[in-house]
C-alpha cells in the first residue's frame, strides 16, 4: 500500500512540479512578496538586496562544478570501472542496489556532502550493469543519502560553533565556542546518525517499485547514448598523427603527468599532516583532481575524461546565482532574522527544539546552504534560546544552544528532500544521456520526508543531549 502511494505521489509531482529553474524563479517571487509584507524595505531596496546577493555564491558554485566533473572523471577511469565490475559480483538485484547505494551514500556523506558525487557515480555504474533497476527511484536513493552530512565531519554549523572568534562570539551572542563534543559527539547526534545510516536504507527498500515499469536506465537512454562512445584510451589514440610528432608525445606523456601527480600528493600529505582532518571543499576538489590525473595516466586521457564529465553542468552554472539572490533578499532585508525571531518568540524551554527544527526546514527553501542559512537565522534563534534559559546554569544554556543548532541543521538537511537545489549535484552525472528532470525524482522522496520529519522531531525533542 505504501509503495502504491509512493507511485501515486510520483505521478502527482510529474504533473505539477516545474523544472528546477522555474522552481527557483517561483521561490524568488515568494521571498520578494514576503519581504514586502514583513519588512520595511522598499521594492527597489529588495531588488538591490537580490542583486547584491546574486553573486555571493559564485565561488561556491564553481566549487560544486569542479566537485562534479572531477568526481565524474574519476569514475570514467578504467581502474574504477574494473572495481565496479567486481562489485557487481556481490550486488545482483535492484533491491540490493537500492540498499547498498543508500547505505554507502550515508557513510560517504558523513565525511563530506561533496562525496554525494561519488555515490551518484557508483549508482549510475551499477544501474548500467544490473538489470531491472528503477532509475528515477535510484536517483532518489542517492539524493536521500546526503542527509547524514549534517551529522558528520563536514557539518558546517557545529564546525562554526567550535571556531575561535566566530561571528556569534563577535556579536556577543555566545561568550565562548561550543565544543564539537557537545554537538557532533552528543548522544542526540549519534542517535540521529544511527537513524539515518541504518533506517533510511531499509525504508527505501520497502518503498522501492517492484518493477522498473520502463524506467530502467537502458529504457531511458536513447540509441545515440554515451554507451556508443569509444573508450577514453581509444579516443586518445585516434588523436595521434601518423608521424607521432612532439605534440603527440607530450599529450601522451605519462612521466609529465606523473610529475604533477607527485607534486599534488605531496601537498595533500602536507595538508593533513599540518591541519588534521580538514576536509574543506578546496582540498576535496584538489584530491579528486590529482586522483583523476593518476588514474588516467596521460594528459590527453584526463582531458577527454574532463570534457565528457563537464558536458552536463549547465544547471549549476546558471541556477546557483538565483539561489544566491534569494539568500541576499533573506539576509540583507532582515527577513530571515525576523522569521527566526518570530518562531522563537512562541517557543518555550520544552518546545524550542521543534521551532528551531522548523526554522531550519522552512528557511532552507530560500537559502539551501546550512552555513548561509545559519548566518541569517542563527543569531536571532540562539539569542532567543539564551533568553529562554536566562537564570539557568551555564552548562545547561550551552546544551540548549547545541540542541537548537543541531535542530536547525537537521531541519535544513531533511527539507532538501522537497527542494531540488542539491539535485544539481546529482543530475549532471546520473541524468547524462537520459531525459530525466527533478520532478521525476522528487515524488519518490515525499513519503520518506514525512516519516523522517515525524521521527526527527521526536528525536530532537526527547533524546538527551
Amino acid at each position: 500500500m505504501v509503495r502504491e502511494l509512493g507511485e501515486q505521489v510520483t505521478k502527482w509531482f510529474q504533473k505539477y512540479m516545474p523544472d528546477a529553474f522555474v522552481f527557483a524563479i517561483l521561490l524568488t517571487l515568494i521571498v520578494v512578496i514576503a519581504a514586502l509584507l514583513c519588512t520595511d524595505t522598499s521594492p527597489m531596496g529588495i531588488i538591490i538586496a537580490w542583486y547584491d546577493g546574486f553573486f555571493d555564491l559564485l565561488a561556491f558554485g564553481m566549487q560544486i562544478v569542479l566537485i562534479i566533473i572531477t568526481g565524474f572523471a574519476i569514475a570514467l577511469s578504467p581502474s574504477v570501472n574494473k572495481g565496479i565490475d567486481l562489485m557487481t559480483r556481490f550486488i545482483k538485484t535492484p533491491f540490493q542496489t537500492y540498499l547498498f547505494v543508500v547505505m554507502i551514500g550515508m557513510l560517504l556523506s558523513l565525511v563530506s556532502f561533496g562525496w554525494l558525487v561519488i555515490t551518484a557515480v557508483l549508482a549510475r555504474e551499477l544501474a548500467l550493469r544490473i538489470k531491472g533497476v528503477h532509475y528515477p527511484f535510484l536517483i532518489a536513493c542517492v539524493y536521500i543519502s546526503m542527509n547524514s552530512w549534517v551529522m558528520g565531519l563536514s557539518s558546517s554549523i557545529p564546525l562554526l560553533l567550535n571556531t575561535e572568534n566566530n561571528f556569534l562570539i563577535k556579536e556577543g551572542i555566545l561568550s565562548d565556542v561550543v565544543p564539537s563534543s557537545a554537538t557532533l559527539g552528543s548522544p542526540l547526534n549519534l542517535t540521529m546518525m544511527g537513524l539515518m545510516v541504518f533506517g533510511a536504507p531499509l525504508l527505501m527498500v520497502l518503498l522501492a517499485p517492484k518493477k522498473p515499469q520502463s524506467k530502467a536506465l537502458e529504457d531511458l537512454r536513447p540509441a545515440s547514448s554515451e554507451m556508443k562512445e569509444p573508450s577514453i584510451e581509444r579516443e586518445a589514440e585516434s588523436n595521434v598523427s601518423e608521424k607521432r610528432n612532439v605534440s603527440d608525445r607530450l599529450n601522451h606523456s605519462m612521466p609529465l603527468q606523473a610529475l604533477i601527480t607527485i607534486m599534488g600528493v605531496s601537498y595533500i600529505v602536507y595538508h593533513f599532516a599540518t591541519k588534521g582532518l580538514d576536509l574543506n571543499f578546496n582540498i576535496m576538489i584538489f584530491i579528486f583532481l590529482i586522483l583523476g590525473m593518476a588514474l588516467h595516466k596521460t594528459p590527453i586521457g584526463f582531458v577527454i575524461a574532463m570534457k565528457r564529465a563537464s558536458s552536463n553542468v549547465s544547471g549549476v552554472l546558471f541556477q546557483y546565482p538565483f539561489y544566491a539572490g534569494i539568500m541576499g533578499i533573506m539576509g540583507y532585508t532582515g527577513l530571515g532574522n525576523q522569521l527566526a525571531e518570530g518562531l522563537a518568540t512562541v517557543a518555550t524551554v520544552d518546545t524550542f527544539p521543534f521551532f528551531a527544527y522548523l526554522t531550519g526546514g522552512v528557511v532552507n527553501f530560500a537559502i539551501p546552504s546550512a552555513g548561509g542559512e545559519f548566518a541569517v537565522v542563527g543569531p536571532g534563534m540562539l539569542a532567543a534560546v539564551q533568553e529562554l534559559g536566562h537564570g539557568l546554569p551555564e552548562q545547561q544554556i550551552t546544551a540548549m544552544v547545541s540542541r537548537a543548532s543541531l535542530s536547525i541543521a537537521y531541519g535544513e538537511s531533511l527539507s532538501n528532500m522537497l527542494q531540488p537545489f542539491y539535485l544539481l549535484l546529482v543530475l549532471p552525472i546520473m541524468a547524462k544521456g537520459v531525459r530525466l528532470q527533478a520532478r521525476d525524482v522528487m515524488g519518490h522522496l515525499l513519503i520518506p520526508f514525512l516519516l523522517f520529519f515525524i521521527i526527527q522531531v521526536i528525536v530532537v525533542t526527547v533524546v538527551p543531549l
